[in-house]
């Protein structure tokens, strides 16, 4: 796996008189009943986790849960209470004030659910912005700007003006302007949330193509279980500013860790997430046929579901296993 790029450890968040006191009287670690009855408001608990370079990871909760708040953390703009945060191999809280700006206008990109665009600015203008804020000439960052204009599917559009464009069009001037400066990490909150399903879905389909060119590091919020699966290396469910659990989308609907988990995952289908090589079974010898074993189930379930026997699996050109229609079966309605 690569390296880090951003590394979390007992992150604390607390809203209220004098946190760091309130912690330290309680050992650092007070439970949630304790933190709530002396009138606190706890927006991230304890949060440890590693972002790797070329991952996404997808922080995934209820409104006021916390994930905004600990991307807030994670770029420092805000201060957590209690923890560490290492960015790139650099102590983010002891980064001094004019270390931060040097982070954000070169290693850090930022999207948010509203889109902030300068209504009187073009759309070259406003994707070129971080650059004229970091002093580069007007012709290099007009380049620079058509260049990514190119980038998002927006040719032939630098010249017009915000309110000239859709929403999704709107978004994609965002994204431009978040990737203008190349940041090593891409912070994303809530992007698509706004928009309407059929665009929300031509963006996400538009971001996994940016993602198979750029290969950032991105965190991405959002609470729309369909999205996570779609966008996500791994899914970080909170609750309470607590991560209930980090992995796969596939880890947390086979094992989840609580019953928060549990109940945040029941309702999702399991077809969308399950591979076949988590359902086969040792080499059958007369199986017939092939599938692959990261193909998902429901991509594959019609062709197992009619084989008269079961079907080999294979991975890296050998045959790993076989699954039969039973199994299948069995995991995409169990729980009826």
């Amino acid at each position: 796996m690569s390296h880090p790029k951003i590394i979390c450890q007992n992150v604390w968040k607390l809203y209220g008189p004098e946190p760091k006191k309130f912690l330290a009287a309680h050992g650092g670690n007070p439970d949630l009943a304790t933190i709530k009855e002396n009138g606190y408001i706890p927006a991230v608990r304890d949060a440890s986790l590693e972002v790797h370079e070329g991952e996404i990871i997808v922080l995934m909760g209820l409104s006021g849960s916390g994930k905004s708040t600990l991307v807030r953390c994670m770029s420092r703009l805000i201060d957590s209470t209690a923890g560490d945060i290492e960015f790139d191999g650099q102590d983010l809280l002891a980064a001094t004030e004019a270390e931060l700006i040097e982070l954000r206008r070169h290693k850090m990109g930022m999207v948010f659910q509203h889109f902030a665009l300068f209504p009187h600015r073009t759309v070259a203008e406003n994707v070129a912005f971080p650059l004229e804020v970091q002093g580069v000439d007007r012709e290099t960052r007009h380049a620079k700007a058509l260049e990514i204009i190119e980038l998002v599917g927006l040719h032939g559009r630098g010249d017009y003006f915000p309110r000239e464009l859709s929403g999704g069009q709107q978004q994609r001037v965002g994204i431009g302007r978040s990737l203008a400066v190349e940041p090593d990490v891409w912070f994303l909150d809530e992007p698509f949330s706004a928009l309407d399903p059929l665009i929300r879905r031509e963006m996400q389909d538009e971001f996994l193509r940016l993602q198979s060119t750029l290969h950032k590091t991105i965190v991405f919020i959002t609470h729309d279980f369909d999205e996570a699966i779609r966008l996500a290396d791994r899914i970080a469910i909170m609750h309470d500013g607590l991560i209930e659990q980090l992995g796969t989308a596939e880890d947390l609907i086979t094992d989840p860790a609580t019953d928060y988990v549990a109940a945040f995952t029941r309702d999702i289908p399991r077809s969308k997430l399950l591979r076949v090589h988590t359902l086969m079974g040792p080499v059958s010898d007369d199986a017939e046929g092939e599938v692959a074993g990261d193909a998902k189930v429901a991509a594959v379930a019609r062709q197992i579901l009619n084989a008269p026997s079961p079907v080999r699996v294979v991975e890296d050109g050998e045959v790993v296993g076989s699954i039969s229609g039973l199994q299948v079966a069995e995991a995409l309605f169990a729980d009826d």
